[in-house]
């Protein structure tokens, strides 16, 4: 069967239904959005056209969006292409709502969730078949106005025609990077961006206790290793402790059995006492930062010191020019190369172990870090940057076991991870593939 979407039922009006209704309109097709109440739906459509930012570029694309609620209208699905299930992140509400648009909605039609980590089979398990052979992940990234990475995720039962209907769409149509994960916890972007932050805390009190300065760690974590310029604090202060929270409880609980993520799935005892305060990040007012305004007008920054837990101004930091360079500053003996090392590369060998765990081919896993988390470079370009002998030097001299994709490399006699400027990449079966697209 050869499936199209041209018309999209989006069940759910929080803030990501409301951007992937958003983002359909705006493309020209037939929005359907449906909530638990009129007056609810309202309130999304509102988000939608007056959000920061808006979900809609024109807001005469409105227009395309019918309004309804799950008691009243839920039966009006039966004529979308695609219903996109974008409630609360919990596997009984989301298999209740299932429970009751599955006999409502026409052959044909592709379904998915909006999880960002929940696996799918955890959702669907025991449900109708046909809903297992027309169902997928689309995780979107939010903003999804703004963000370019979409995760789409098959279910052990989902049909290829679903899956090829879903990258057409959201990457033709929409124009959405999509990136082909498999059905494990958090998919490719959150397992690796959240290891690498929670992580990140632990790690980051050893590195204290070398002499870093938290606003040095900041400083590390961004330019020089090509992640975005908020660093590891500035991070979970966007993020909010509250997430991070609850994504290294949902980790705790579904990450396999001996995966090096078990380490950092709860929070420090510092950070852990910051969220039990309800010191968050941004959205109250401080978390690791907060900015002050005084009587003359003016502001300063101030800086919650994690080692004397009070806070003192923010002191802008200088790198050494040694510390710019990401192989120069990784591969050096001092406390910011160790503690670079240690964080940085430690996400970077957790990245090259997840294959074929989390994704066939180093590429969708690049493709999901530079699109989903801004870094300037995935993990195996990072890799090929920093010279994969030197990375596997390195661990042969501290007795280290190498991750799947560089024992695969060495193994092949491979020198990189990517040849021909990025036209080709290495494979599994250790030899060189051609880029698709």
């Amino acid at each position: 069967m050869s499936r199209k979407i041209e018309s999209v039922a989006v069940l759910g009006g929080g803030t990501m239904g409301t951007g992937i209704a958003g983002a359909c309109a705006q493309a020209g097709h037939r929005v359907l959005l449906l909530d638990v109440d009129m007056s609810t739906a309202e309130a999304a459509m509102d988000r939608i056209l007056n959000g920061r930012p808006p979900s809609l570029e024109d807001p005469e694309k409105a227009s395309l969006i019918t309004l309804g609620s799950f008691t009243d209208d839920l039966h009006k699905i039966a004529d979308y292409d695609w219903i996109c299930e974008a409630i609360i992140e919990g596997v009984d509400a989301k298999r209740a709502l299932f429970d009751k648009f599955e006999p409502l909605r026409r052959d044909g039609s592709v379904v998915s969730t909006n999880t960002s980590g929940i696996p799918l089979h955890s959702i669907t398990a025991g449900m109708p078949e046909r809903l297992r052979s027309d169902i997928a992940v689309t995780h979107f990234f939010n903003p999804v106005q703004v963000m370019k990475l979409m995760e789409l995720v098959p279910d052990t039962d989902t049909t290829d025609d679903v899956i090829d209907a879903f990258a057409e769409f959201c990457g033709g149509t929409l124009g959405k990077g999509v990136v082909h994960a498999k059905d494990t916890v958090n998919f490719i972007g959150n397992r690796i961006g959240c290891f690498l932050l929670l992580s990140g805390l632990h790690k980051a009190k050893a590195a204290l206790d070398d002499g870093l300065s938290m606003e040095e760690i900041d400083a590390l974590m961004s330019g020089p290793v090509g992640l975005p310029k908020t660093g590891l604090y500035g991070l979970f202060d966007l993020i909010g402790l509250d997430i991070m929270y609850l994504v290294g409880k949902n980790l705790a609980v579904n990450l396999p059995a001996g995966d090096s993520g078990h380490d950092f799935t709860s929070l420090p005892a510092t950070e852990q006492a910051m969220y039990d305060s309800g010191q968050l990040g941004r959205k109250t007012g401080g978390g690791f930062y907060k900015m002050i305004k005084h009587d003359d007008g003016s502001r300063s920054k101030e800086i919650y010191d994690v080692a004397t837990g009070a806070w003192r101004p923010a002191v802008d930091v200088e790198l050494a020019e040694a510390h710019q360079d990401a192989a120069g500053l990784m591969f050096g003996d001092d406390a910011q190369g160790r503690f670079v090392w240690n964080l940085m590369g430690g996400a970077l060998l957790y990245a090259a172990g997840l294959v074929p765990e989390i994704s066939n081919d180093v590429v969708n896993i690049d493709n999901a870090m530079r699109w989903g988390f801004a870094w300037r470079k995935g993990p195996f370009q990072f890799l090929d940057t920093l010279g994969p002998d030197r990375v596997i030097a390195k661990l042969e001299a501290d007795g280290q076991p190498l991750p799947v994709m560089l024992q695969i490399l060495k193994d092949s006699g491979a020198d990189s991870f990517y040849r021909v400027d990025g036209g080709e990449f290495l494979g599994l079966d250790g030899a060189y593939h051609p880029m698709k697209g």
